[in-house]
């Protein structure tokens, strides 16, 4: 299959770029900056172009089979609109080249609920500060973009992962339509699951959340690793 991957230059993008090109398929891997794109392959054809210049989002989704976006903006109290903005090129590239298959990153923050693990200080103080506070804005522009998903007429499905950590390969994970509960996610689970969607076709039209079920960190090590890492 010819893929093409947005956000194909952060951490979800190169793991999901590694899996697709070890299935088998052939992938277009677009990043504002190409020269720091880590991978090399006979089917990899790495697209310096920016989700926001509908030209170039054009090009990049020309002749594709199927598009996957990985977008991601780092959380901020400045207005984001990278995800709406950007989706809404993929969108109009992927209905005028007649690709249909369509499968974005979004978050579980979007649509917050308490965890039945997350005791008080996670569901009661770090969540909504996260969510309503420190994440405002991104989580804002994630939900234009999923209305803008949602309206399109095209086969997609909405992927809401967790809280996400680095893991060295695929572990155990599991996908479901609406909330799952767990806390956290594994960034290679994330795209193995991403991958895993264009070969079936039980969640077109769906939003999916993904979780991680097999050796997550505990929120100490989360923030030890991600969190306090970021900065």
């Amino acid at each position: 299959m010819r893929i093409t991957i947005f956000g194909a230059n952060g951490p979800t993008g190169r793991l999901l770029t590694d899996q697709a090109l070890a299935a088998g398929h052939e992938v277009a891997a677009v990043t504002r900056r190409p020269d720091s794109f880590p991978l090399n392959h006979d089917r990899l054809q790495v697209v310096g172009a920016d989700v926001l210049d509908p030209a170039a989002v054009d090009a990049a989704v020309a002749g594709r089979d199927a598009v996957l976006s990985t977008l991601g903006v780092p959380a901020g109290k400045e207005p984001i609109s990278t995800y709406s903005r950007g989706t809404a090129n993929i969108l109009s590239a992927m209905e005028r080249h007649q690709v249909r298959r369509l499968a974005v990153v979004s978050s579980s923050g979007v649509d917050p609920h308490p965890y039945s693990d997350g005791g008080f200080l996670f569901n009661r103080v770090l969540l909504p500060y996260v969510t309503k506070v420190l994440g405002k804005t991104m989580y804002d522009d994630m939900r234009r973009m999923e209305t803008l998903v949602r309206a399109s007429d095209l086969d997609w499905t909405i992927v809401r992962p967790s809280a996400l950590y680095h893991s060295p390969s695929v572990t155990g994970y599991t996908v479901v339509e609406g909330h799952a509960d767990g806390r956290f996610t594994a960034r290679a689970d994330l795209a193995a699951s991403m991958l895993a969607l264009l070969d079936d076709d039980r969640h077109l039209r769906a939003t999916v959340s993904v979780i991680t079920t097999a050796d997550n960190p505990t929120l100490l090590q989360w923030i030890r690793r991600e969190a306090l890492a970021k900065n």
